[in-house]
């Protein structure tokens, strides 16, 4: 699968426009880490070009961007564009990917019934600790869960932040924390089980576009970069990783 992913992708790259191999500057948000994993090697190696990435959380990145760090291209959560200032420094969006909500507990674990917000919220409040990455994107939609569902003061106790969202699979593996609580694409872990998405009623999605900043060093590359993740081969990537293409 991996190699047929590849020569699909050089593929891909062939067939754009060639240019001089770039430094190309990517700011993306933290739960990507994993899928960038893959698929930057493959970009590197079917375009020449090198990718210098940062991996951030969206109050972080928005503060980067306003602050006028340099940088040639997103792919951050739609949160990042709500920010007049950061969409200031943004071309139009184009959505990459996106993903849902769910909860996971330490493989072997028994798994709570999350099937519906009465259960849910029963589940939360039985839970000893809550693994999250409150200062993001997908941190701030939970902390709207907690208030909607009318436990935000008892989730506050019980949450265990957690710098990134990759480890929050690791304190719930751990031992160090009972449930973990994210985007389900950062739960593709060993030693943590999904106990299952969040209820429908409860559920969003969180969005990633990608956009070329508006002092870009390296536009032309910056493109190629989208044109990558657009295309249908990246869009299996996508999926494998647990995420919704487009």
């Amino acid at each position: 699968m991996a190699k047929l992913l590849a020569t699909a992708l050089c593929m891909v790259m062939t067939a754009m426009t060639t240019a001089k191999a770039s430094d190309l500057k990517l700011i993306a948000g933290g739960s990507l880490a994993g899928l960038f994993k893959q698929l930057g090697p493959q970009f590197e190696q079917a375009s020449g070009h090198t990718l210098s990435i940062h991996f951030d959380s969206t109050p972080n990145i928005i503060s980067r961007i306003n602050a006028g760090t340099a940088f040639d291209v997103v792919v951050v959560p739609a949160d990042v564009f709500r920010d007049a200032t950061a969409k200031s420094h943004l071309t139009d969006p184009t959505d990459i990917a996106r993903v849902g909500f769910g909860v996971i507990v330490r493989a072997g674990a028994p798994k709570p019934d999350v099937s519906t917000s009465d259960n849910f919220k029963k589940a939360l409040l039985a839970a000893s600790s809550v693994a999250s990455v409150p200062a993001s994107a997908a941190g701030a939609y939970i902390t709207k869960v907690y208030e909607r569902l009318g436990i935000a003061e008892d989730m506050k106790a019980k949450t265990r932040a957690q710098a990134a969202p990759t480890e929050i699979a690791t304190a719930v593996a751990k031992g160090e924390a009972e449930l973990g609580i994210f985007l389900t694409n950062v739960f593709n872990a060993p030693g943590v089980e999904l106990a299952g998405p969040f209820p429908a009623d409860l559920q969003q999605q969180l969005v990633f576009p990608a956009a070329i900043a508006t002092g870009a060093k390296e536009e032309a590359a910056a493109r190629q970069l989208i044109e990558f993740l657009k295309a249908p081969a990246a869009a299996d990537a996508i999926k494998a990783a647990g995420m919704i293409p487009g």
